[in-house]
């Protein structure tokens, strides 16, 4: 399937294309996600990988100064980094690779400063299987694969053996981060059912909302009856929040964060929190999974 593949730039400055891959183990009280993001309006890369856990230190990679791969390719190097994505078998089978020296900090607000911590070598092995079914946005050009995930992750001298769940997503298109706020959230309960959940406000007022819900046995069902809610903390982290997506009811706890500080060329900036949430639904069922809020500042 071309989706699967790298797409032709457009005009547009802030044109990208966009994978993002999350993962959660609760039984090692992990998680982690990666996002690479070719970027062909600014002629760079941005990657984006880390690791969490509520008694860890973040360990973060952000690199927004990267050379575009050559395409197909979607193998970046930079400098103490190199990553890799590769479709094994399209909308079914990813992997990722990462070798890195990553930042780890105790205050996930210090990544919103310079970005300065100890100095943790990271890497990744990780298999990203299809979980159920493929969600196409309606109107863009963007689609979310809920998958299993498995393999390893090395943080410092650790090695962690992954067994677990997470979301792949693939976009591309004009992203303007600077200039509308989105939440965006994506988990699985422990009945199994999968979701995701996506809302975009400009100005203050919801312009755009969708998701699906995918129960343990049947259909994926996509609606635009999307809304949500979030509670702000110190440094914007929310505390809490909530997400209506169809009848599915949801409260979002953050266990841990990974943000990241955005600044435009023009020097506008742009925080983007992410969390490993832990989900309750109104009627008692638990799950994990990642949210995420853009927050344009100013």
């Amino acid at each position: 399937m071309t989706d699967e593949a790298r797409h032709e730039p457009g005009s547009d400055p802030l044109w990208s294309e966009s994978y993002y891959l999350d993962f959660v183990d609760p039984k090692l009280e992990v998680a982690g996600y990666v996002r690479l993001g070719l970027c062909a309006g600014l002629g760079r890369a941005w990657y984006w990988a880390c690791l969490v856990g509520p008694d860890r230190q973040l360990v973060t990679v952000i690199d927004h100064d990267i050379a575009l791969p050559t395409p197909p390719s979607t193998e970046i190097r930079g400098e103490g980094l190199w990553a890799d994505y590769i479709v094994e078998t399209p909308l079914d089978h990813v992997t990722v690779g990462v070798e890195a020296f990553a930042v780890g900090v105790d205050d996930p607000a210090e990544v919103y400063g310079e970005l300065r911590g100890d100095r943790v070598p990271f890497g990744m092995d990780l298999e990203w299987e299809t979980d159920g079914g493929v969600y196409p946005y309606p109107g863009v050009t963007r689609y979310e694969v809920p998958c299993r995930v498995h393999g390893e992750v090395l943080v410092g001298q650790e090695v962690l053996a992954i067994d677990g769940w997470g979301q792949r997503d693939h976009s591309w298109g004009a992203r303007d981060w600077w200039s509308m706020a989105w939440s965006w959230t994506a988990g699985r309960l422990d009945d199994g059912t999968r979701f995701h959940g996506t809302s975009v406000d400009i100005d203050g007022a919801a312009v755009y909302g969708t998701g699906y819900v995918q129960p343990p046995s049947g259909a994926m069902a996509g609606t635009d009856q999307v809304a949500r809610s979030q509670t702000l903390g110190l440094e914007g982290l929310p505390s809490e929040g909530r997400w209506q997506i169809g009848e599915l009811d949801l409260r979002v706890e953050p266990v841990a964060f990974a943000p990241v500080l955005l600044t435009a060329a023009d020097g506008r900036v742009s925080r983007f929190p992410r969390a490993w949430t832990r989900f309750v639904a109104s009627d008692g069922r638990i799950g994990h999974g990642w949210t995420e809020w853009n927050q344009p500042q100013g």
